[in-house]
């Protein structure tokens, strides 16, 4: 999670939306073919995870984990065809997507340290 999908998150989160401050407001969005395919690749690394976190020794008897899983790889599925055709706004809203994912998965198999 901290090490895969956590980044590639964050860099989907950090190439969407804008924020605004007191000099104007800053657009998020790739601006250029490199950022637009790092972009793409970190949604690959999302649906990737979603297909690894479905082997069996990660959902055995869990189909709500497979649940959460899958829709980890349909929304990365949904990002990388946004980042390839570089429309930001879907990269936006499938972002929010994202975060509904993750706190699905949260919710119920976030592990406590003590």
């Amino acid at each position: 999670m901290h090490r895969v999908i956590e980044p590639a998150s964050d860099i989907i989160w950090d190439s969407a939306g804008t924020i605004d401050t007191i000099d104007g407001r800053e657009d998020l969005a790739p601006t250029s073919d490199a950022e637009w395919l790092e972009t793409m690749n970190a949604a690959a690394v999302l649906v990737e995870s979603g297909n690894l976190l479905k082997l069996p020794s990660r959902s055995e008897n869990r189909s709500d984990w497979i649940e959460i899983a899958s829709g980890l790889s349909a929304v990365g599925h949904k990002l990388i065809a946004a980042a390839e055709a570089q429309n930001a706004d879907i990269v936006f809203d499938e972002g929010g997507n994202l975060y509904n994912v993750c706190v699905a998965c949260h919710t119920r198999y976030w592990i406590k340290e003590d």
